[in-house]
């Protein structure tokens, strides 16, 4: 949050001056944190946006990367790196982490200081938190074995929005040995504030893997919960070993219950995704687990 106060104070300062600032919106470097999760569209990013204008409280625009991540490509895949651009379009300044004292520091050399400059305790900006919707902290999170990778998944056509969202990982040594162990985790979405019903069965998946593939076990269920809801992920630990070279995904089904009590509804949903056993280093690194190694059987 203070380097968020500290690019406004530089923005109070310098847009009258004409200079244009904008965040850009690319992927999550960390999903999970604050509860938030990776967009599947964009009009889902658009929302992610909506959420970062209320929970920052900052006035700065924001711009959205495509959801092939061209921008964030073309700018070197640093994630949260800082640019100036000159006038006549051209790079002035990068740097691979954003540094505001550096940034005052560069106006203040290309555009001239500024009387009185504005601080941080001058500031009082509309932060609201992020919403709180049902129990969090009462289902165990799973202990993953060592270090994971994100897989890239391709969630299929739903007629519902994805309102939990699959994250599949697996632990780096897949990569090298064709063995390891998969990580299914489906998290509920922040931006449809939504909740699992206890009340009814829990999440069911089933897993359909290629010739080549194996994966134990197929399928699974959420565990039965003692309060009526919450917003805890509902994850899984799976062993996986690749026979022969494939491109052909695992297909996963998915059964569910969404409920948001804001708007009075709560519903079954099925839904289905296409996972492939490669890393994709645009779906972030998640800090919240924590790591240990999984004892041999």
């Amino acid at each position: 949050m203070h380097h968020v106060s500290s690019l406004e104070t530089i923005y109070r300062d310098y847009s009258p001056l004409g200079v244009q600032f904008y965040y850009i919106y690319k992927h999550l470097q960390h999903p999970e944190l604050d509860g938030y999760v990776q967009s599947f569209t964009l009009e889902e990013r658009l929302m992610h946006i909506q959420e970062a204008r209320r929970t920052l409280g900052s006035e700065i625009p924001w711009i959205s990367d495509s959801m092939s991540n061209d921008l964030k490509h073309a700018l070197g895949n640093s994630p949260n790196s800082e640019f100036v651009i000159d006038p006549e379009g051209k790079v002035a300044i990068r740097r691979a982490w954003s540094q505001p004292e550096l940034l005052r520091q560069d106006l203040e050399r290309l555009v001239g200081p500024v009387e009185n400059p504005t601080q941080v305790s001058d500031l009082n900006l509309k932060v609201e938190p992020p919403p709180k919707v049902a129990a969090s902290g009462v289902v165990p999170r799973v202990e993953v074995p060592g270090i994971m990778r994100a897989v890239r998944i391709k969630p299929q056509s739903s007629e519902l929005p994805f309102y939990a969202k699959l994250r599949a990982e697996v632990d780096r040594n897949f990569f090298g040995s064709g063995e390891g162990v998969l990580y299914l985790g489906f998290h509920v979405d922040p931006i449809y504030r939504v909740h699992w019903n206890n009340l009814v069965n829990p999440l069911k998946f089933e897993i359909k893997a290629p010739e080549g593939i194996t994966v134990s076990p197929s399928q699974g269920e959420g565990p039965q919960v003692a309060v009526p809801s919450d917003i805890d992920p509902r994850e899984f630990l799976l062993d996986v070993k690749k026979q022969k070279e494939t491109s052909q995904p695992l297909e996963l089904a998915v059964r569910y219950f969404a409920c948001n009590d804001e708007e009075g509804w709560c519903i079954p949903v099925s839904q289905k995704y296409s996972i492939y056993l490669e890393s994709d280093s645009d779906l972030g690194q998640n800090l919240r687990r924590s790591w240990s190694w999984r004892p041999p059987e």
